[in-house]
């Protein structure tokens, strides 16, 4: 993260996936957030799986969010850069998202995870949405 850029926040997470156009908020299982576009997810709250754990307590990670990725390049970009919080376990091989736990977020920038979750919300919107907020935020 550059100086001077703002550390991302749980609270972050929230507000740039609710100012995404056509975003729904479901209640997951347990109460837990999950972010939908077209009914389909984009970013969730994930609650407590046995595949996310302490190493060293072997504890369950109860802050875990699922962010999902635009392609499997995107995934390991994300997933093999040492400087970067996300991560996958083996319950999420083959699928096109990356997990972060929520008391990690601040070692990417607002920025940065703003862009992580554009992207989410790009690969899961409809074409023609996707083709409209890409024009919006990228003229000429």
């Amino acid at each position: 993260m550059a100086s001077g850029e703002a550390p991302a926040t749980v609270e972050d997470v929230h507000e740039l996936a609710r100012r995404m156009p056509h975003v729904t908020v479901e209640e997951g299982p347990r109460g837990n957030p999950v972010y939908q576009v077209g009914r389909k997810s984009f970013v969730f709250f994930r609650t407590p799986r046995p595949d996310a754990v302490d190493p060293v307590t072997g504890e369950r990670y109860d802050d875990v969010i699922v962010l999902w990725v635009p392609s499997e390049d995107d995934k390991l970009a994300l997933v093999q850069d040492e400087g970067l919080p996300f991560f996958t376990t083996p319950h999420f091989d083959g699928h096109p998202s990356v997990l972060v736990r929520a008391s990690r977020l601040g070692e990417v920038s607002r920025q940065e995870l703003a862009e992580v979750i554009e992207d989410a919300w790009l690969s899961r919107a409809s074409p023609r949405r996707a083709q409209a907020w890409l024009d919006e935020h990228n003229p000429g």
